[in-house]
């Protein structure tokens, strides 16, 4: 669903009487739709990686369920996948930040200049191949540096960028660094990824999602985080069991699409659950079925975009509104 301006508008008119009330709209009514709809965010990460994470990333976009992709801007086919985003603005392409360069043979550096992000650097030059890695490392000004860069390239490459999320998790793990992703939101007005309540809970971290929101930051309520230890097993059952269990709202979840070719195969050891959830989401006639009967509502992140910059706009013009002086 493309919603516009005219839309857009009378639905932030409603919301502010709904708020004048007492009521707090859901994000499925600020974009328009019930508050028992479920509205459903594929995300294919890792676009940009590879040859082949291109291939099945845009396969599934233009032909399959995916609905929208991140871009990891320092790997070596980003520039691929730039130009195919170029020339189909359309397709909904976020940033996948990334702090992380992990395969064993394939690796890459970052944006910025290496003498300007020495921390976020191992002995061999790259980015660091870990989580934990980052976090003893590096300075989270460097991080900030180096996401700030990537976007940056990402824009000028011509890409018109949805969203932020972050490559292996790295900037929403330690909250040093997850300010670091809350700054980048706001300083380039990007709705994010971000954990359910109740996993941010489980992580101690229960005012997280809270402390976005008074930004402005929009984000999905609910993202399939915790249950995918159960996926490599049975890539095909899991999805459709997570499909079919879906909650009211906006959920994301993510996969990772790529053609299980030799270059997939010599990079990664988990070359054939991303084939699989490639033609899962890509080609499957039963997670067609399933999301068609069930009535799910696929959207992308440039709903949230448009409806957060109308918010966040909506709220500094309020800000700037002259007071009436009380005599």
């Amino acid at each position: 669903m493309r919603i516009s301006s005219i839309t857009l508008a009378a639905l932030l008119n409603a919301a502010f009487w709904m708020v004048a009330a007492g009521q707090s709209p859901s994000l499925a009514e600020r974009l328009g739709y019930r508050a028992d709809d479920r509205l459903l965010i594929i995300n294919g990460d890792d676009a940009g990686m590879c040859h082949a994470a291109n291939a099945g990333t845009l396969e599934s976009l233009e032909q399959g369920l995916m609905t929208s992709a991140t871009v990891m801007v320092p790997c070596p086919w980003f520039s691929h996948l730039a130009d195919h985003a170029r020339r189909n603005p359309r397709l909904d392409f976020g940033v996948h930040l990334t702090h992380t360069s992990e395969w064993k043979f394939y690796r890459w550096g970052p944006v910025s200049p290496r003498s300007e992000v020495p921390t976020l650097l191992d002995a061999d030059g790259y980015l660091w191949r870990s989580v934990p890695e980052v976090y003893a490392n590096a300075k989270p000004e460097e991080a900030l540096a180096e996401g700030r860069a990537q976007i940056r390239k990402a824009i000028a490459a011509g890409l018109d960028i949805t969203h932020l999320d972050s490559h292996m998790g790295t900037l929403q793990l330690d909250l040093r660094f997850v300010e670091v992703y809350r700054q980048l939101a706001v300083e380039f007005d990007l709705p994010v990824r971000m954990a359910s309540q109740a996993t941010l809970e489980k992580f101690g971290q229960p005012g997280l999602r809270a402390r976005f929101s008074r930004d402005g930051i929009v984000f999905p309520d609910d993202f399939i985080y915790e249950e995918l230890k159960e996926m490599p097993a049975d890539v095909k059952g899991f999805w459709l069991r997570v499909v079919r269990n879906l909650k009211p709202g906006v959920t994301e979840l993510y996969i990772h699409a790529a053609k299980p070719t030799d270059e997939l195969r010599a990079i990664t050891g988990s070359w054939k659950t991303r084939g699989e959830e490639f033609e899962v989401f890509t080609h499957d006639a039963d997670m067609r079925r399933a999301v068609s009967e069930l009535g799910i509502i696929r959207i992308g992140y440039r709903p949230l975009r448009d409806l957060q910059r109308a918010e966040r706009g909506r709220a500094a013009q309020g800000a700037a509104q002259p007071r009436a002086v009380q005599p």
